[in-house]
């Protein structure tokens, strides 16, 4: 279709700022422009946040399954040392943690449950001390089992960050504190 010359357009289409501040052809493109970045940013928070969440829990229930183990005596009984029992934690975390690079076990013994400490092992530059052990106890030890995981945090909104150590990581912990069976070995 021709276009039509601007003589020949009928009256008052001629273009004019009026008629162009009334105009509301493509509005709704750019209202979603406007608030595109923004609803797509909290989407992205709120999806990084869930698997967050979701990554914690699922160290814990790790932990906590992995760890009865050791308090039934059947790790001791078969020789585990740190890297068998972080194989076992990680197998039970749904491949959400890049465990050979970001998770770390502590397991202690301890004469009484009132001596046991569970402040995060974070250095005088809030990054994490690696120095873990593994010790397993006896029959009747009180044990601790901790599990730490460097998560990598990407989105970060106005200043709001889950990021707690200085490198822009966010460190999940799980623990479990628990007295063996009296098994023999």
């Amino acid at each position: 279709m021709a276009r039509l010359a601007a003589k020949d357009a009928p009256a008052g289409s001629r273009w004019s700022f009026k008629r162009f501040r009334r105009d509301e052809d493509g509005a709704t493109a750019v209202e979603f422009g406007l608030i595109a970045l923004p609803f797509i940013a909290l989407m992205m928070a709120t999806i990084e946040i869930a698997l967050v969440f979701f990554a914690g829990q699922a160290l814990e229930t790790a932990v906590d399954t992995a760890s009865r183990l050791i308090r039934t005596g059947q790790a001791q009984q078969d020789g585990f040392n740190a890297d068998d029992f972080k194989k076992e934690v990680c197998s039970m975390t749904y491949s959400l943690l890049d465990c050979d690079n970001g998770l770390h076990i502590d397991v202690a013994t301890y004469k009484t449950f009132g001596a046991i400490d569970l402040a995060a092992p974070l250095d005088s530059d809030g990054n994490l001390e690696k120095n873990f052990a593994y010790d397993a106890g006896h029959g009747g030890d009180i044990v601790v089992v901790r599990a730490f995981y460097e998560w990598p945090v990407y989105v970060n909104m106005l200043g709001h960050n889950l990021a707690n150590m200085p490198d822009g990581k966010h460190l999940l912990s799980a623990a479990t504190a628990f007295r063996n069976e009296p098994f023999p070995w």
